[in-house]
């Protein structure tokens, strides 16, 4: 003759289970942002011949943007100024979200470029 055998779990609360997912989620986020900082800085550079930075027309010194290919480009306009330069204010180059795996020069432009939320 069977008997049935009933299994018994360790209950855990909302609030135990809410801890360990934020702590866990908090974890994650903070190593992958220390991580991605880290690497930012062996990022091999973007260069001029890149088939993305050709067709953003990127180059490395805003100043000498083509204002006749690019009407929209102003003065102010740089990759330290734009929402997708991941460098911090001392960084000369950094990692671009435009460019994934290259870092691109703070005084660089494209026409991807966007303006940092204010």
């Amino acid at each position: 003759m069977m008997t049935s055998k009933t299994l018994s779990l360790p209950t855990t609360s909302r609030r135990q289970f809410l801890k360990v997912a934020v702590f866990g989620a908090g974890a994650a986020a903070l190593s992958t942002v220390l991580i991605g900082k880290a690497r930012a800085a062996d990022l091999p550079h973007l260069t001029l011949d890149d088939a993305t930075a050709k067709a953003l027309g990127y180059v490395e010194d805003h100043t000498k943007v083509d204002a006749a290919k690019y009407p929209n480009h102003q003065s102010d306009q740089d990759c330290a100024a734009c929402n997708f330069f991941q460098g911090g204010d001392n960084d000369e180059y950094a990692a671009c979200t435009l460019f994934p795996g290259k870092a691109v020069h703070r005084n660089g432009w494209c026409s991807g470029y966007a303006p940092k939320p204010a």
